[in-house]
């Protein structure tokens, strides 16, 4: 497996969602950061404001940040703020009624742009989205893509530690300590991975968390049922569905539903589930084994590619809608992208060997589909 050769400076590696938010600047909406811990969202917010002046930061992960944000009136809030160009409230979630603190600095009308991150959209979502309505325009920040480490190094480097990334994953820690890889990622994993899942209100049984994880990471690339994971936890369904709903908005997993367009052979309710991350997958499952030693080479490439072009989307503010197509006869197509009204179908093969195929009845039910296989030979542009 291709080693590393060379420490990366990963502070000088730019974020793609940089141009977004820059290109956005103008409407002076208040920008929101959400994304899992440690993937960088201070170290983007310092690259967009390097050269701005009079910049305001709060840290309120420190209590006096914090509480100097904590039940202002608008005139406090303002005097606060005072000249400042740049306003940054950095993992926000822990400003107790943030929502109503953000609506009164947008009612303010500062003359200010402010940026806020969160780890979780947990609190955030609860806290925000009802009182700031209208001020606020939300953002994910996920572990690096290969295009942003491809742009700091080079497409060819990227493709020549694919196989390290598929393994150890692309956090900015781990691109740029890879010596120490696993490590860092058993740290990601147990200090960082639930943090603000176990401080929810809505977690009650962390082992049953703990273990709903390591059965989803051995799961990637299936279709998972809720009940058999209930029945395998010793827990009801509803607990099931509202822990990976959880794990969903903090960033760890995220899903993937079926295709259907109501013909009969097609499967309506089914979910896969995927990591934002393959190195934190693998750490989970505690497998870093390389590539040619795996029995789960395909289920990691798939994972990859899912996650690579969900980054690739979310950058370039293109709204598209992914599924997955399976039949009751077990016909399945990895992903389905819609996007104005136009499907495309992709094929995923590690190694592809006999060319792969539309499924007959896919391609009789949506004739005017596209169809692309993607392998190790031509993912980049996929990417």
């Amino acid at each position: 497996m291709a080693q590393i050769r060379k420490v990366m400076n990963t502070q000088e590696i730019k974020r793609d969602l940089a141009s977004q938010l820059q290109s956005l600047s103008s409407l002076k909406k208040i920008m929101v950061i959400l994304g899992p811990r440690q993937v960088g969202k201070t170290t983007l917010l310092h690259q967009l404001t390097a050269d701005k002046p009079d910049v305001l930061s709060f840290d309120c992960d420190n209590m006096d940040d914090r509480l100097a944000l904590e039940n202002r009136t608008k005139t406090e809030l303002a005097a606060l703020m005072g000249r400042a160009s740049t306003i940054i409230i950095d993992e926000a979630q822990r400003v107790r009624n943030i929502g109503m603190t953000l609506k009164m600095l947008g009612d303010l009308h500062l003359d200010a742009q402010i940026y806020v991150t969160g780890s979780s959209s947990l609190q955030l979502a609860d806290d925000i989205n009802e009182p700031a309505t209208g001020r606020l325009l939300e953002f994910n920040l996920y572990p690096f893509s290969l295009s942003e480490l491809a742009a700091h190094t080079s497409e060819r480097e990227e493709k020549r530690l694919l196989e390290y990334r598929m393994i150890y994953g692309t956090y900015p820690e781990i691109v740029n300590h890879s010596e120490h890889a696993r490590m860092l990622l058993q740290n990601i994993v147990n200090s960082y991975l639930y943090k603000d899942l176990l401080e929810y209100k809505g977690i009650k049984k962390p082992d049953v968390l703990r273990k709903l994880v390591t059965a989803l990471a051995l799961q990637i690339g299936n279709e998972v049922s809720y009940n058999e994971l209930a029945n395998l936890l010793g827990v009801d369904k509803e607990t099931v569905e509202n822990y990976i709903d959880l794990l969903e908005k903090c960033f760890v997993v995220f899903r993937l539903d079926s295709f259907s367009r109501n013909a009969r052979n097609e499967i309506k309710k089914g979910k896969k589930i995927y990591f934002y991350d393959t190195g934190v997958r693998n750490a989970i499952i505690n497998n870093f084994s390389p590539i040619e030693m795996r029995n789960d080479v395909g289920a990691l490439w798939e994972n990859l590619l899912m996650v690579e072009r969900r980054k690739r989307h979310a950058y370039s503010g293109k709204f598209v809608q992914q599924y997955f197509w399976r039949t009751i006869k077990q016909q399945e197509i990895d992903l389905i992208e819609e996007c104005d009204g136009q499907i495309s179908a992709f094929e995923y093969k590690w190694k592809p060997g006999k060319a792969a195929r539309l499924p007959l009845p896919f391609s009789e039910a949506y004739p005017d589909a596209t169809f692309q296989t993607v392998t190790p030979d031509n993912y980049w542009e996929f990417v």
